[in-house]
C-alpha cells in the first residue's frame, strides 16, 4: 500500500468568496504538497474542477503540477483529473501538457483522466448532456498515445479532427509515457479501467464491504488485459477518502465530531450527480446548482 494526498482548493463557507482567503487557501495546499514530499508520501493528486464554489477552486491543475515539479524532489504528481472532452480541453493540448510535465517532473507525473465532476461542472462549457462525454473520452484516450508515438499525426474522428499531419511536441521523456489512470465515479468504470489496462482512481462513496467487489472486478479485468490503451499495463487502484490528522487522539475525535466536519461530503453529493446515492455521504441537497 502507498499513501497519497489529494488537494482540490476546498474553501467552505464565506471564504470561498473572499479573494484573500482563496489566495491563502491555495498557497496552504502547495505547502501541504511540499510537506508530503519531505515525508516520503508517494503521490500528490491535483483536481481539475470548474465553477464549483466551496468544493474546489483548483481548476488549472497543469499550472499547479508545473509549480510542484520545481518545488518537490520525489513525490509523484498526478492529475486528478485532466478532462478529456475536446469541448473542455483539445486533445492536442492535453498530449502536450502531459509530455511537458513528464519532462519537468523528471518522470514523476501520473496522467489521471476523466469526464468531469457532474452536470453543473460540464455545463460551464455548454455541455448539457454529461453522458455525451463518454464517447469523447473513449475516442480521445487512444489517440493521445498515438500523438506521442508518431511524427506525422493526423486524425479524423467523431469528436475532433487534425486534417494535416503534425508532429505533436514535446514527446514524453523516453522510454515510454506517464502511467494512465481514469476516474471511476461510476462503479462500472472499475471493470472498464481494468479492461483497458489503466489505473483506477476511486472514491469512498460506499462502505468498504461494497467497495471490495469493485476493486476485485478491476483486478480480474486488468489481469486478462491483452490490448492496453498505453504501452504498458498500469495495474493500480487509488481510493480517495477523508481522514482527520492530529497530534493526539482527543483532538482528532473533537475534529471528527465537530459540527460541519462532514460538510465536504454534502458538497460531493451536490456536484457529483453521477455518483450513486450513499449513506456515507448523506442526502443530496434539495436544490442542486443550476
Amino acid at each position: 500500500m502507498e499513501f497519497s494526498v489529494f488537494i482540490q482548493g476546498y474553501l467552505p463557507g464565506p471564504q470561498a468568496h473572499d479573494p484573500d482567503r482563496e489566495h491563502e487557501g491555495l498557497l496552504r495546499e502547495m505547502e501541504l504538497a511540499v510537506c508530503a514530499d519531505r515525508k516520503n508520501w508517494k503521490f500528490i493528486w491535483l483536481s481539475e474542477h470548474h465553477a464549483l464554489p466551496e468544493y474546489s477552486h483548483l481548476s488549472a491543475n497543469e499550472a499547479v503540477a508545473g509549480y510542484l515539479a520545481a518545488k518537490t524532489e520525489r513525490i509523484h504528481i498526478g492529475s486528478g483529473i485532466f478532462n478529456l472532452s475536446p469541448r473542455v480541453n483539445h486533445p492536442v493540448r492535453t498530449a502536450e501538457k502531459v509530455a511537458m510535465l513528464d519532462h519537468l517532473s523528471n518522470r514523476r507525473f501520473e496522467f489521471g483522466t476523466g469526464r468531469g465532476a457532474g452536470s453543473h461542472e460540464v455545463a460551464t462549457f455548454n455541455i448539457h448532456d454529461p453522458s455525451s462525454t463518454r464517447s469523447e473520452w473513449d475516442e480521445v484516450i487512444w489517440e493521445l498515445v498515438r500523438m506521442w508515438e508518431r511524427k506525422d499525426y493526423t486524425f479524423h474522428g467523431k469528436h475532433f479532427d487534425l486534417d494535416n499531419p503534425h508532429n505533436i511536441l514535446p514527446k514524453p521523456h523516453s522510454p515510454g509515457h506517464p502511467p494512465i489512470w481514469v476516474a471511476c465515479g461510476n462503479p462500472a468504470t472499475y471493470r472498464k479501467a481494468g479492461e483497458l489496462g489503466i489505473g483506477a482512481l476511486g472514491f469512498t462513496y460506499d462502505s468498504i464491504t461494497r467497495m471490495a467487489p469493485r476493486v476485485a472486478e478491476y483486478k480480474e479485468a486488468v489481469a486478462s488485459c491483452t490490448n492496453p490503451v498505453g504501452q504498458f499495463v498500469n495495474d493500480n487502484v487509488m481510493v480517495t477518502s477523508g481522514v482527520r490528522c492530529s497530534e493526539n487522539r482527543a483532538r482528532a475525535r473533537e475534529q471528527v465530531t465537530r459540527f460541519g466536519a462532514s460538510y465536504i461530503g454534502t458538497l460531493v453529493t451536490l456536484y457529483h450527480d453521477s455518483f450513486p446515492p450513499s449513506p456515507l455521504l448523506g442526502p443530496r441537497w434539495p436544490h442542486p446548482p443550476g
